[in-house]
């Protein structure tokens, strides 16, 4: 794909949605963590059930770490994996009141230190809460980059890479979020919206059904 369609799509992007955002709810770095956290093969929206109940009763490392493992199981034994991620959480908590005076770190290295976060997630936190350029590549981005022919990869990180590499400067602050609703609502998986997609005169997918 040309860099004039690559700009093209983004423009169009940003006409649709100015100021996009996640849509998990939050109100401070940590709990935006968390969030994201569970979110790891859940929905946004059953994560965001969860901490509605969650936040109001424990919302920094040191309430975390005193509800306990079992308890916290209980707030999220909705979402998949809770076991797993409450187990990750207690000791993620843990890490950031010896090492970070409960902060959560500015950097890709300290965050993805933490359990339960790897480089997605870290890529999450420093776009969403520090305003830093990159791209966390999840099931949507992948499918798009792929799809439409942004970017070729057959892995997460090559799509990154690329993605990092091809997309102009002013919209890469914003390109992880466009991306991602993008797949969520229109270019999704088993039967793509073509004919009401912003972009599909753009879009490389051969399979593509009737333009706008």
């Amino acid at each position: 794909m040309n860099p004039k369609t690559i700009n093209q799509i983004f423009l169009r992007f940003k006409k649709h949605l100015p100021k996009p955002t996640t849509e998990l709810v939050y109100h401070s770095h940590f709990e935006l963590l968390i969030a994201v956290i569970l979110s790891a093969q859940a929905t946004d929206k059953s994560v965001n059930k969860a901490t509605a109940g969650l936040f109001p009763i424990a919302n920094t490392p040191e309430k975390i770490v005193a509800l306990g493992e079992s308890k916290l199981k209980e707030y999220i034994k909705t979402i998949g994996l809770y076991s797993t991620k409450a187990k990750h959480i207690i000791a993620a908590c843990k890490l950031l009141i010896e090492q970070f005076h409960s902060k959560v770190p500015d950097n890709r290295e300290a965050l993805q230190s933490l359990p339960g976060v790897g480089r997605k997630t870290a890529n999450v936190i420093l776009n969403t809460c520090f305003g830093l350029p990159v791209i966390a590549v999840d099931t949507h981005i992948f499918r798009v980059a792929n799809r439409i022919g942004l970017a070729k990869g057959k892995t997460p990180l090559a799509v990154e890479q690329q993605l990092v590499k091809i997309i102009p400067h002013p919209f890469m602050q914003d390109a992880h979020h466009w991306l991602i609703l993008h797949g969520r609502y229109t270019c999704i998986a088993r039967k793509p919206k073509c004919p009401t997609c912003i972009i599909n005169d753009l879009c490389e997918y051969k399979f593509k059904t009737k333009e706008i």
